[in-house]
């Protein structure tokens, strides 16, 4: 990777009188990064940042947040603008290479893609040593990191061919691993890729079609899961993308870096918000409720909390759920459902946190997951299965940010450090004498 930090001055730290001077490095666009690298070997101490929310891990081209304005880029353009215009496939090629693919590259990425979506028969062997009552993420994270045992020709993150190979394995192959995680979690039997079929498409259909009844994929229902899958695909250096790419500075092979991403994103805080958003609007229940919950949300003795709202990053209106919201209504509206409780539920509480002072001054403004899971609810997806859409979709930010890494020569293995605070030094004493 071409590095394009710009020096941009220095800061000077004093420590007991001594000043030691760091270089500060400028991006392309947002704040500036103070380099402490050298900072142990002058001073001796180190950095304390517990979350790493002020603590630059890498340089990287490839997405771009500013939660002030409420800002989402991916290689420059808006997010709002791919989810409108482009394919989910034309939007990972994007991720993964820079640039938008002219005609002929796009046609030979979608025809890679499309050529690699079935998986190894053998790999159906793993599934039949599941529970069937094992969650859907279980088989994600065993199976995916499985997979290096079957691709030995393309695990060696050091061979330029073997990567690439990877990746395209990996974007290929989720959906089919994905849809057979859930066909096998209902007791029904897998139905295999279609080629004729857009990403999105063959992926519901390889979910909900059964081989005794013929299937059509809706459109409107396709083109929403293009955008979900758009809109998932990467977002900066969150907690499953680190992990990725802290398992990747070690030299651990491409599937289990996904794996090891996946394991991440199955946290509730992470990829479970959108589920757990879902549970609250159900436990709500009715619109008249909503007052005695925005109670509860605004006492700090009650341990309730609204889900959905507010970001880590972001401190404005989510640009990903302004896309969302739209997407919900074309939806609902395609599936004739008009009379949606917890769509009206999600509604008035929009409207309450746009409005309500408690909800403007601590800037808790709608997020992605506030309607993602009412999508996905509405498209018959249960909710053990909304972090395991969450992965199939991030797995493209998380190989380009893999990748990426990789190309940069700079990049060490991942060793953060702690301030101690155990005992001291001190004498074994023999069980005898304690």
């Amino acid at each position: 990777m071409e590095n394009k930090i710009k020096d941009a001055g220095t800061a000077k730290l004093e420590i007991d009188g001594k000043v030691t001077e760091l270089p500060i490095y400028a991006g392309s666009v947002g704040p500036n990064g103070i380099d402490v690298r050298a900072l142990y070997k002058h001073t001796g101490h180190f950095t304390f940042d517990p979350g790493y929310t002020s603590t630059c891990s890498t340089e990287s081209q490839i997405t771009y947040i500013d939660g002030g304005k409420g800002t989402l880029l991916y290689r420059g353009y808006p997010i709002e603008q791919l989810a409108e215009n482009s394919t989910f496939l034309e939007t990972a090629y994007l991720l993964m290479n820079g640039e938008l693919p002219d005609k002929q590259q796009s046609e030979a990425f979608v025809d890679t893609i499309t050529n690699h979506t079935m998986i190894h028969e053998q790999v159906e062997r793993f599934f039949h040593g599941f529970r069937r009552d094992a969650h859907p993420m279980a088989m994600m994270c065993g199976t995916i990191g499985a997979l290096s045992a079957f691709y030995h020709d393309s695990s060696d993150p050091q061979n330029n061919e073997q990567r690439d190979m990877a990746m395209h394995r990996l974007i290929a192959k989720l959906p089919t691993i994905a849809a057979r995680a859930y066909k096998y979690s209902i007791g029904q039997p897998f139905v295999y890729p279609d080629n004729s079929l857009s990403y999105s498409a063959n992926f519901l259909k390889m979910c909900f079609a059964v081989p005794a009844e013929p299937y059509e994929v809706n459109p409107v229902i396709a083109d929403a899961m293009d955008k979900i899958f758009i809109l998932h695909a990467d977002h900066e250096q969150n907690a499953s993308t680190s992990t990725v790419r802290l398992a990747g500075s070690s030299g651990a092979n491409p599937y289990a870096c996904i794996a090891a991403g996946i394991a991440c994103l199955w946290g509730p805080s992470h990829g479970g918000a959108n589920e757990a958003c879902l549970n609250m609007l159900k436990e709500i229940g009715t619109v008249d409720r909503i007052p005695e919950y925005i109670a509860r949300a605004k006492d700090k003795k009650d341990p309730f909390r609204l889900m959905g709202f507010g970001h880590r990053v972001y401190k404005n209106y989510d640009p990903r759920a302004r896309v969302m919201q739209k997407t919900t209504h074309a939806v609902l509206a395609e599936l004739g459902i008009k009379d949606s409780a917890v769509l009206d539920i999600a509604m008035e509480l929009e409207k309450i946190a746009l409005n309500d002072p408690y909800f403007v001054e601590k800037k808790l403004y709608p997020n992605v997951d506030f309607y993602s899971g009412i999508v996905l609810s509405a498209l018959g997806f249960p909710t053990s299965m909304f972090t395991v859409l969450f992965a199939l979709a991030r797995t493209v930010g998380w190989i380009s940010q893999w990748n990426e890494m990789l190309e940069d020569k700079t990049q060490r293995i991942g060793r953060p450090r702690q301030i101690y605070t155990g005992a001291t030094q001190r004498d074994y004493v023999p069980v005898s004498k304690r």
